[in-house]
């Protein structure tokens, strides 16, 4: 975001109407692939983003393209048996593939490079995971080893699975130019365009928050997390946010593969070229539920960690800090396809579970061949969001909605998050019951305060504060909003409603 400002695009405007055969919702990866390849498929299309394109969860990406992915294929083979695993494995290298012949296309330099992938583990206990990752990836056609000890980290491991040649690039880079070449060729994108309404029938009908109409005979719901859920796949998703700390780091001290272990709650870390002599070491982790208290801890714990392990690291300033948000679906699988049982023209793109960036590619293929009619690919059934849960999974799907009831019930129960205004410190804020209601207070470092509804416009679960972040958080299903009440991150498309604050007491004496 910082090195690679992008063009604005216009709004849809409050009077505009607007005709095309697809309207895509949501500007990140998966709705900018789809638009492309509808449009090279002869589809007039037009792309509605709530912010600016390549700006939310892909604009703050650690942006590994890679099929290895954690430990994900021997999790897919448990639910889904070894048939559906090496489906799934196809899937996602000819999602790499497609994205380094898409730059090849494009001709842009999106700081692409080929690196391997690895799986590691620091402790004989995590190791039994990594080698059945191993045989689970070997089984599903990857072209994995197994090796003991990588010497590409500074610190040592007991396993790690290893596969070559995937990539690392610059996501912005690489999406920019793609709407600028799609913009060129007819595509239209209308930016801070928020769609807040949706008819699904024979002709679709999108309205935005400022009052614009969009008619689409199809439409692609790509916001990550789905704003319209006819499928009910809330209940199916489950989001998280992950921390990154990145510092400059000396070329010849930079690790040359990209590294992830489900160890201290998730690490992963890779480089990318930072300026003559440095590379940019980004380090991940700290995954947690949105609406989680203490993020400043967790970035307290990821800095550690990271100085702890990785000398360069330790010798650096960091530069940048920021938090991604994911989503797990409750069988490993994306949901990629029509949105529910009974929809002919309404499509999504959901649940990649941190892999956005194949899965993302991946989803602008499978989309554009089922609206055109075109060959399906030989994945398309597996990641259908119509798809029933496996019976192994039903516990999982069981526990998705307990968290969800615990925050939804559990919230309401107590009494209150802190007893009065004057209790939250300047820059911090929190939920406070004021003339019978919760409200969110935020008190900005001036000292003044101000307040917003604490019940979440998706379903009504009360928002958290976010102390790193500054920011009103939905531990139910991941909705994200400014101090303001102002949407952030769906899936909530209406802002949290203001709330008046008593005045506060008088100085003047009383006689």
């Amino acid at each position: 975001m910082d090195s690679v400002p992008g063009p604005a695009y216009d709004t849809a405007g409050p009077d505009a109407e607007v005709e095309t055969d697809v309207a895509v919702v949501g500007g990140g990866i998966a709705g900018l692939c789809t638009a492309w390849e509808l449009a090279r498929a002869g589809e007039s299309v037009v792309v509605l983003e709530a912010d600016r394109i390549a700006a939310g969860v892909t604009g703050y990406t650690t942006a590994k393209a890679s099929a290895l992915q954690g430990l994900a294929y021997s999790r897919i083979r448990d639910a889904h048996g070894p048939e559906a695993t090496a489906l799934y494995a196809r899937s996602q290298l000819n999602a790499v593939e497609h994205t380094a012949a898409l730059s090849g296309v494009l001709g842009v330099d999106a700081d692409l490079e080929r690196a391997s992938a690895f799986t590691y583990a620091e402790t004989a206990e995590a190791a039994d995971a990594v080698r059945a990752e191993a045989r689970a990836a070997g089984e599903a056609g990857l072209d994995v080893h197994l090796i003991n000890d990588p010497a590409d980290l500074p610190f040592p491991m007991v396993a790690a699975v290893c596969l070559p040649e995937q990539l690392q690039f610059h996501p912005r880079k690489f999406l920019l130019a793609l709407a600028q070449r799609f913009t060129a060729d007819g595509g239209r994108i209308y930016e801070r365009s928020r769609v807040t309404g949706l008819h699904d029938g024979a002709r679709c009908r999108l309205t935005t928050e400022s009052g614009a109409t969009v008619q689409a005979r199809d439409v692609v719901i790509a916001t990550h997390y789905p704003v319209f859920d006819r499928s009910l796949l809330f209940a199916r998703l489950s989001p998280r946010r992950e921390l990154v700390v990145a510092a400059p780091v000396p070329a010849d001290q930079a690790p040359q593969g990209m590294y992830i272990t489900t160890e201290s709650n998730t690490r992963s870390l890779r480089t990318t070229p930072y300026g003559e002599g440095q590379r940019l070491l980004i380090v991940t982790g700290e995954s947690f539920t949105p609406g989680s208290a203490a993020v400043e801890e967790r970035f307290a714990r990821l800095q550690h960690w990271a100085e702890e392990r990785l000398p360069g690291f330790r010798d650096a300033t960091v530069h940048y800090r920021w938090a991604a948000q994911d989503n797990d679906s409750d069988d490993h699988l994306p949901y990629i396809g029509p949105a529910h049982p009974g929809s002919r023209h309404v499509h999504v793109a959901t649940g990649f579970g941190g892999w956005g960036m194949t899965n993302g590619v991946l989803a602008g293929r499978l989309l554009t061949a089922l609206i055109t009619g075109g060959p399906k690919p030989e994945w398309a059934e597996l990641l259908d969001p119509r798809r029933l849960p496996p019976l192994s999974r039903t516990g999982a799907l069981l526990k998705v909605q307990a968290e969800v009831g615990r925050h939804f019930i559990g919230d309401r129960l107590r009494t209150t998050h802190v007893d009065a205004v004057t209790d939250i410190e300047p820059g911090q804020g929190a939920v406070v019951r004021i003339e019978g209601r919760r409200c969110a207070v935020y008190r900005e470092p001036s000292g003044a305060a101000h307040a917003v509804s604490a019940r979440c416009t998706h379903l009504g679960c009360l928002v958290h504060f976010n102390d790193a972040e500054r920011t009103w958080d939905c531990p139910c299903h991941g909705s994200r909003f400014a101090t303001d009440g102002s949407v952030l991150h769906g899936p909530a498309v209406r802002p949290l409603e203001p709330r008046s604050l008593p005045a506060p007491p008088s100085s003047t004496d009383e006689r």
